[in-house]
């Protein structure tokens, strides 16, 4: 079942279309994605499947309005075409959610992939928040997350050892446990060579972020348990 958005955390998305005013009421976040590109049900942005020439008041729009202004009179086909072309605005308190959202998110990525270079360990998500409170890094709440990473490292490396450094390993499983590892292999960087051994065993060279090093390694010791191999063959920093 799909869950509905709640009216109260809705916002009005509305377009104009030949002087005529066209809205709906829509979750911000999802509204936001679908309007990015992503795949999202319109089913799951709107808060009620009604098309409005004054959301606040309820003013409905006609059918006849519809039909002139899109071609169309279904709902949801024209809701998505509202949220794709047209423009909505968030509460403060809306904005200021999907900015700590973003930075959690940004902190949790920069902690996979950096390390303390004074101790080679990762730092946590919180120290790395903490340091872009202290400097006062500006997260865009609309922009991906990938695309801030440099510019908030940039920043933070003010008042934090910090660096990006990726790990070449070498991984041996044993044969049994090849199928329940390889989705984790895989999943935590780029494969730059397997082979098999006399025994059976998988012997892959993989390269990751240093920092998912130690949580890549629970989770094969979890699948394998604690039976595989591992070499570094090399660091670098990136």
């Amino acid at each position: 079942m799909v869950k509905m958005v709640s009216v109260d955390k809705a916002v009005v998305a509305r377009l104009k279309i030949k002087e005529m005013n066209f809205e709906v009421l829509v979750d911000p976040k999802k509204a936001w994605d679908l309007k990015k590109g992503l795949k999202v049900p319109i089913n799951e942005i709107l808060a009620y499947p009604a098309i409005y020439k004054n959301a606040r008041s309820g003013e409905s729009a006609q059918q006849s309005e519809l039909q002139k202004a899109f071609g169309s009179t279904d709902i949801y086909k024209i809701a998505e075409e509202i949220v794709k072309r047209g423009e909505f605005s968030l509460t403060t308190e809306q904005k200021r959610e999907m900015i700590e959202e973003k930075k959690n998110l940004i902190a949790s990525l920069i902690s996979k992939r950096a390390i303390n270079p004074q101790t080679n360990t990762p730092h946590p998500p919180q120290r790395i928040l903490n340091a872009m409170d202290q400097v006062g890094v500006n997260v865009d709440p609309f922009l991906d997350a990938e695309l801030q990473i440099e510019r908030v490292l940039k920043e933070i490396k003010k008042v934090l050892p910090i660096k990006f450094q990726k790990t070449l390993l070498q991984i041996k499983i044993p044969a049994e446990f090849i199928g329940k590892s390889y989705s984790i292999i895989s999943n935590a960087g780029e494969i730059k060579s397997e082979s098999y051994g006399n025994d059976g065993s998988l012997i892959i060279e993989i390269e990751i972020f240093s920092g998912v090093q130690d949580d890549f390694f629970r989770k094969l010791s979890e699948v394998t348990k604690g039976s595989f191999e591992s070499k570094i063959i090399k660091k670098m920093d990136v």
